[in-house]
């Protein structure tokens, strides 16, 4: 299964803002925004090649989470 991450906006601003978090939290850019119909706006990003899965024996993550 392939990870795709989106944000829409409002405005291309908001929408390149949006996507800016996504680059900076380590994906990279799949689509720059574009407008859509009835002035929307989408842009996508997707994991680097580089980049792993948590794994589930890390703290606190996976299904053996305690709280």
């Amino acid at each position: 299964m392939a990870l795709r991450f989106t944000v829409q906006g409002d405005s291309e601003q908001e929408t390149a803002a949006g996507l800016a978090l996504l680059v900076a939290a380590g994906l990279q850019l799949a689509m720059p925004p574009r407008e859509l119909t009835d002035r929307r706006w989408m842009a996508r990003a997707v994991p680097s090649p580089t980049t792993k899965a948590p794994t589930g024996d890390a703290p606190g993550r996976g299904p053996a989470v305690t709280n």
